[in-house]
């Protein structure tokens, strides 16, 4: 941990965003910038009330709350906020199956990443930093496509046929949480090649004023187009936020540049520096991506400065 810490309590991300949104890919990357021994990654979905087996036979999807033991989450959270331990539940993804739970002590930063980590009050008091993943709709599904059938054995026509039927699921109970993000991270292919699903892709990111942002401006040209832009803008909701643009093919210098400014505002954590922006294409090769690496190096930047005391606790 940062040397001159200040708060004594762990630090906590929220990570919210529907299936297959890139939130393991995230919090892995975030973890390795704060030191893995740091960190406690912990997915909220391991939270399920029921089996994938019971769902089925009650017709409720993984993503209604009511399959899924909240008011437990939300105990687990304040816990870990107090500096104790919990019995975490585990779902193996795999099989479909409720396993043995598993003893997670708190660590200096805890990341918790799943698809309803926001839907309550009291979830959301306790997150120091809170994130929402919302790719493009068509990217999101080629990545649940990978992934469910070569990790974990579906078959194409069954993943498809998932989506299907969960398709009035995420706006009934996964994108609602949007709006309690500080910032909403968005991935979408470029119009020269809209088959992109990883290391050239682009990157949005919403930052709304409920965190302190670093000031990018020596090296962000508010409108330029030169792989990455800073601008004033309306969300959703009609409220005033900044977009940060990063574009797939930044160039090097310019990404360089912006890391290098980002490393310089949290000197605290400069013998955390690593290689930023990993992730396992769809062939199961290692690849790096200039819009992630800065994605997760934000990140780890409010969490550090919340670390150091300078946010509201």
């Amino acid at each position: 941990m940062p040397v001159s810490r200040h708060v004594q309590r762990p630090i906590i991300l929220g990570i919210v965003g529907d299936s297959a949104s890139g939130k393991t890919t995230l919090s892995a990357g975030i973890a390795a910038i704060l030191g893995p021994d740091r960190v406690a990654t912990i997915c909220t979905d391991d939270y399920h009330r029921l089996d994938r087996a019971q769902r089925a036979a009650k017709g409720l999807s993984a993503l209604d709350p009511e399959a899924n033991y909240l008011d437990i989450l939300e105990q687990h959270i304040h816990l870990l906020r107090d500096n104790q331990p919990i019995l975490k539940p585990v779902y193996n993804h795999d099989g479909g199956k409720l396993e043995r739970p598993e003893y997670i002590e708190p660590k200096p930063y805890i990341i918790l990443e799943g698809l309803l980590g926001y839907t309550t009050r009291t979830m959301r008091d306790g997150y120091d930093v809170k994130l929402y993943l919302e790719p493009e709709e068509a990217l999101r599904e080629r990545w649940k496509i990978q992934r469910d059938t070569a990790r974990r054995g579906y078959a194409a026509e069954e993943v498809v046929a998932s989506l299907e039927k969960r398709k009035s699921d995420s706006p009934q109970f996964i994108q609602p949480q949007r709006t309690f993000a500080d910032m909403v991270v968005r991935f979408y292919p470029p119009e020269t090649n809209l088959e992109e699903t990883g290391a050239k892709l682009n990157a949005r990111l919403t930052l709304r004023p409920t965190l302190p942002h670093p000031d990018l401006s020596p090296v962000v040209d508010v409108g330029a187009k030169n792989g990455v832009r800073l601008e004033l803008a309306r969300d959703v909701d009609g409220k005033p936020v900044d977009v940060l643009e990063i574009s797939g093919d930044i160039e090097e210098r310019r990404f360089k540049a912006l890391e290098e400014l980002l490393w310089s505002l949290i000197p605290e954590a400069s013998h955390l520096r690593g290689n930023l922006g990993q992730f396992t294409d769809a062939t199961d090769i290692n690849r790096q991506s200039h819009p992630l690496a800065l994605v997760q190096l934000l990140v780890a930047y409010h969490l550090v400065k919340a670390a150091m005391g300078h946010y509201a606790t």
